[in-house]
């Protein structure tokens, strides 16, 4: 019999929280509530076994959710699903630059809770392989020797002029497709189906976020250049002249 994965809930509104264990327990997950940031390290650090994922209110009593999500990163990769009571850009950009997996905006539908979750541990269980990357390279690297842009697929890690890029699994994923077929533009549509597993739980929005957040990070390697293009009403691309 299948152990029902184990969700760490994290929300300081008891009516919030009620109606997220409700619809989480019955679609079959096995949720845990705390409702502050302490009682929430302190759960994660005697959970046995530990939590397959997060859902975490930014707007906590005690702490930030951007802050406990940072000291969540020094322990572990656990996915972590964010709720926000604020629509700002900027507070769904810092959310995904810690390492957020999504986010959802309050008011919210349990529904689509539940839906981002199973979206996010299937992604989790099954890390998808980049299909389109070229597999000619023995050892799965593909460069842009110009550029300094390197990605390797055997440790999913990538780097820029040589300094190594601590990059999130979807930001990785963006910058290898685009890396497969410099100068072609990909739609968000696409972008979203090379990089997320379930790429209907995904919006448009959110590949918009995430390329916000790797292009601050190729901007703070190299602050002159800026490898990726964007397409007015059409995309994203890796610029060709990066490519030798």
């Amino acid at each position: 019999m299948t152990t029902p994965s184990r969700i760490l809930v994290i929300e300081d509104e008891a009516a919030i929280a009620d109606t997220l264990v409700y619809a989480l327990r019955t679609e079959g997950f096995s949720p845990i509530w705390c409702s502050t940031g302490r009682s929430a390290l302190e759960a994660f650090s005697e959970a046995v076994p530990g939590f397959s994922l997060v859902i975490l209110d930014v707007g906590l009593p005690d702490m930030s959710g951007f802050d406990l999500c940072r000291e969540l990163r020094t322990r572990t990769v656990v996915p972590v699903l964010f709720l926000t009571a604020r629509n700002a850009e900027i507070d769904r950009v810092v959310g995904l630059e810690l390492g957020g997996d999504d986010y959802v905006t309050k008011p919210f539908s349990p529904r689509e809770i539940t839906a981002r979750v199973r979206a996010i541990l299937r992604r989790t269980v099954a890390e998808r392989v980049i299909s389109n990357i070229s597999q000619s390279n023995a050892v799965g690297r593909v460069e842009a020797q110009e550029a300094g842009l390197i990605i390797d697929q055997e440790s999913k890690s990538a780097s820029f002029r040589g300094v190594k890029l601590e990059l999130t699994r979807y930001e990785y994923r963006l910058l290898a497709a685009m890396l497969a077929r410099p100068g072609r533009v990909y739609s968000r549509d696409e972008l979203m189906t090379q990089a997320w597993e379930d790429p209907g739980a995904s919006m448009d929005r959110t590949v918009d976020a995430h390329i916000k957040t790797l292009r601050a990070k190729l901007r703070g390697v190299a602050p002159d250049e800026d490898p990726i293009q964007t397409h007015r009403g059409e995309g994203y691309s890796l610029r060709a002249i990066f490519v030798s």
